[in-house]
């Protein structure tokens, strides 16, 4: 799969599969749209006028943290340059949401827009050290916003099970979590066989890169601080998102308390996690948005248009990484040309 993303990486975004969920989705999302009040959610959307500017730039600071937790995972004496990681991370995301297989090309695909400057190996192992940081980080934010949900409001007794259960199994998870850290199991190497790799030469180098990924923090303490401090700006980021947007959708101007805000980026991430299949969510987030915002009392149109404007937010970066990918596409074209 790794070696598809980084030879075409643009086909695999824009292949007929890619086509059609794109088209699937956009019709969920206007469906889903069409459902609510959409004179409010549009007048709602031109309140914000030049503001969405700075809702884009809040979505690029995001991308820009994950980029330098990336680089600062790079094994020396190799480095990547934080606008390689930058870009290839705005590239990545782009594929991600645009095909409904999600991070299992997303991730690679980020690898491989950075393919040349650093070796492959080096640059998926921190890769794969700043998305597990990442993924355990954004887990607990999620635990700790659906914590805030059952505590400070009353969610209907459905949706108060289903925290109950989502908390249970991130508490789950961060156990699994530590058990694989403690245990260090070849977990690569010995599913190499499985998919026709055979070798004990490339079993060897695999297990040396698992043990990089295992001793990392031991290895590099400071580094993990800085990559946790990072990853952690990028989820206040998102805070800052919805407590710039919903400050924007009052009638009075009025900022809602900061908890409110950070419940609902809390669950914009799990619906982001949940529904990674769906191109750019769309119209599942906007369900999931409504429900959020009618539990904390702003009733569902805003969180509809919370999650609309989101998406306008994604989709501006979406074009940045279709210009990225297309530059990159041409200029190995002419590199192979002149070869």
């Amino acid at each position: 799969m790794m070696c598809a993303v980084a030879e075409h990486p643009r086909r695999a975004a824009f292949g007929a599969t890619g086509i059609l969920t794109l088209v699937a989705g956009a019709a969920l999302f206007a469906i889903v749209v069409w459902t609510f009040d959409t004179a409010k959610i549009w007048e709602g959307v031109v309140r914000l006028r030049w503001w969405v500017l700075a809702i884009i730039a809040i979505g690029g600071l995001r991308f820009l943290v994950r980029a330098i937790a990336w680089s600062a995972c790079i094994e020396p004496p190799h480095r990547l340059s934080v606008a390689d990681a930058f870009k290839g991370v705005i590239a990545g995301d782009m594929i991600g949401n645009i095909t409904p297989l999600g991070p299992v090309l997303g991730e690679p695909a980020k690898a491989a827009y950075a393919k040349g400057t650093t070796p492959a190996g080096v640059v998926l192992t921190a890769l794969a050290i700043e998305t597990f940081v990442y993924s355990l980080s954004a887990a607990a934010m999620i635990a700790a916003g659906t914590l805030a949900l059952l505590f400070a409001f009353e969610p209907p007794a459905g949706l108060r099970v289903a925290g109950e259960v989502i908390v249970g199994a991130i508490l789950v998870l961060f156990l699994i979590a530590m058990a694989v850290l403690w245990r260090q199991p070849a977990v690569l190497s010995r599913m190499l066989p499985i998919f026709g790799a055979r070798g004990t030469a490339r079993a060897d180098k695999v297990r040396r890169l698992e043990e990089q990924i295992y001793t990392f923090a031991s290895r590099r303490g400071l580094v993990v601080v800085g990559v946790i401090a990072c990853e952690l700006v990028f989820h206040a980021l998102g805070v800052l998102e919805a407590h710039l947007t919903l400050t924007l959708l009052s009638p009075t101007g009025t900022p809602p308390p900061l908890l409110t805000s950070f419940i609902l980026e809390t669950f914009n991430r799990l619906f982001a996690v949940i529904f990674k299949f769906i191109p750019y969510q769309a119209g599942a987030g906007e369900l999931g948005s409504g429900a959020v915002t009618e539990v904390l009392g702003l009733g569902a149109t805003v969180g509809v248009t919370v999650s609309v404007i989101r998406k306008i937010r994604m989709f501006a970066w979406a074009l940045v990484g279709v210009v990225l990918l297309i530059r990159r596409s041409s200029g190995g074209s002419r590199a192979r040309s002149v070869q």
